[in-house]
Parts: structure tokens; C-alpha cells; sequence
């Protein structure tokens, strides 16, 4: 086994002995990595952090059927127990207009006003929470409350943490995309880089070649130097991320409690940082498989 491995770390040797034969254009090279990845490692955290909060706050949905102002008690009456043999319906819940006005003035600030009013414009409601969480069963009980003659107006009050979840989505996608574009971007540079380190030892290869060296054995130094640069830039853009993290979860976390909502901001999961590094390396990697295939394989230091 050991016989095996042993010109894998023959070439890991090697090409660790090249990082830092020039420690100033190593870190240079892992810094561009590492700016080109952190801009979408980044956006993938703060898409994760808002996509806790939207399933924190999402909860079970609610339906609000807002009745009409001329519904008498026993009208009201008579919807509520039409809604209580609905088995679609697992809570049902009646707001009667004058504690709505009370919790409007409690929870919104608007007591002065509520005090000054002649007479309360609100409705009866009632608060109704669906079976499950099927979006078509919470759709076909607004449309089904819709059609009450009683029923002025059906609010699903999940819509907006559905939107909530699309635009998360959407900006995780978003960031998915640039990450895959700026990937495409390393590979090219890791590409060049291993060109020139080809050009530059073509002689050697050549002489290595000529003395019975199998092309494997040749590559292999190059590989693993790609795969350690990409390693790398891929630790620095993670230090970056948690830098960056530290730096503006506190303003962020402040912003939020001015607007009454409860933030709590993480850095790179363990398992987003695994992937970060797994995946700079395996650009370094393809960069550089490609780079010598290109140089190497068809001939180009022969």
C-alpha cells in the first residue's frame, strides 16, 4: 500500500515545495481565489441566514375572512359553526370588532386615534388555520370562504412569507450562478498558471520524459499544485466570509431590531465551509488537469 501512495506523495511533496518557493505569488494567487469565491460564498450565507428567519416566522398559516359590517351575531353565528364542521380547518378563531379595535390600538400605537373615533370601522373576523400545509387546500378555503354572502374580504396571511421564501430562493440561485461563472473564471487562471510552470520547466520535462519518466508521474506534481492553490484561495475566501460576517452581523442584527425583528446571523456553517474548500479545490484541480492535458498530452514540451 505504502509502495502505492508513495509517488502521490512524492508529487504532493513536490508541489508543496513550490508554494512556498514563492510565498508572495502563492498568496497573491489564493487571494484571487479567495475574492472570487467569497462573493458568492458570502451572498449563500446571508440567502441561508434569511431563509431561518422566513422559516421561523412562517409558522402555520393562517386564512383572516373579515365580515361584512351589516352581519348580525346570529349570522356570524351561523358561519362560524358552517366553518367548525369544515374538516379542512384545524383552528378556528372569532375576533369580534371591538377587540380588534383594542388590539389595534395596543400593538400599532394608534390609541389617540382609536379614542377619538365616533364609531369602529373594523369588522367581526374570524382566524382560521388550515389542515396540513398543502397550498391548494389553504386555496380552495379561501375560495370556498370568498363565496359567503356573509364574507367581505379573505386574506391568506402566509402570502407574504411565500414571496418571502421566492425572493430567498431566487437570490440562492442567483448566487449558485455567479458561483459557477466566477468558477469557470478560476479554472482559466489556474489553466494559465500551470502553462507557465510547464513552459518554464519544459526542459526538465523533457529530460524526465527522455529518461523513462511515464507522463502520470510527469502530471502529477502539477495536479496536486493546482488542487493546494485552489485549497488554498478556498481557506482564505472562508476567512474572508467570516470576517466580513462579524463585521456586519451586529449592524445588520441592530437594523432589524428597530423594525422589531429578531435576527441572529451565523457565519459559514460547517458543512458550507467543507463545501467552500471541496469546491475551490476541485476548481484548482479541473484548472490544472486541463492545463496539462492541454501542454503535456498533445505534445506541446516534446
Amino acid at each position: 500500500m505504502s509502495i502505492a501512495l508513495f509517488p502521490h506523495r512524492l508529487a504532493l511533496r513536490q508541489a508543496l515545495a513550490r508554494l512556498t518557493a514563492k510565498p508572495l505569488a502563492t498568496f497573491l494567487s489564493a487571494l484571487v481565489v479567495a475574492i472570487a469565491l467569497s462573493l458568492p460564498a458570502l451572498g449563500l450565507v446571508l440567502m441561508d441566514n434569511l431563509g431561518g428567519l422566513a422559516r421561523g416566522v412562517s409558522g402555520k398559516p393562517e386564512i383572516s375572512a373579515f365580515l361584512k359590517r351589516e352581519v348580525s351575531a346570529e349570522q356570524a353565528q351561523r358561519v362560524e359553526n358552517r366553518l367548525q364542521a369544515d374538516k379542512r380547518i384545524a383552528a378556528l378563531r372569532f375576533v369580534p370588532r371591538d377587540l380588534a379595535l383594542k388590539q389595534l390600538a395596543a400593538r400599532g400605537g394608534f390609541a389617540d386615534v382609536s379614542g377619538a373615533l365616533v364609531e369602529n370601522p373594523l369588522p367581526d373576523a374570524f382566524i382560521i388555520e388550515p389542515t396540513g400545509e398543502n397550498p391548494a387546500v389553504f386555496e380552495a378555503i379561501r375560495t370556498a370562504l370568498a363565496a359567503m354572502p356573509e364574507v367581505a374580504h379573505v386574506q391568506l396571511d402566509s402570502a407574504w412569507v411565500e414571496r418571502l421564501h421566492a425572493a430567498v430562493e431566487l437570490g440562492r440561485w442567483s448566487m449558485l450562478l455567479l458561483a459557477g461563472l466566477l468558477g469557470a473564471a478560476l479554472v482559466i487562471v489556474t489553466f494559465n498558471t500551470i502553462r507557465l510552470q510547464i513552459l518554464t520547466q519544459r526542459h526538465e520535462i523533457t529530460v524526465s520524459l527522455l529518461l523513462g519518466a511515464t507522463r502520470n508521474f510527469v502530471r502529477r506534481p502539477f495536479l496536486y499544485f493546482g488542487l493546494l492553490q485552489g485549497l488554498l484561495g478556498g481557506l482564505v475566501a472562508w476567512a474572508l466570509v467570516e470576517g466580513v460576517m462579524a463585521l456586519i452581523a451586529p449592524r445588520i442584527e441592530d437594523l432589524a431590531r428597530s423594525y422589531n425583528i429578531v435576527l441572529d446571523l451565523h457565519g459559514p456553517t460547517p458543512l458550507q465551509a467543507a463545501g467552500l474548500l471541496a469546491f475551490a479545490a476541485l476548481l484548482g484541480w479541473l484548472g490544472a488537469g486541463l492545463s496539462v492535458r492541454r501542454h503535456l498530452h498533445d505534445g506541446a514540451v516534446d
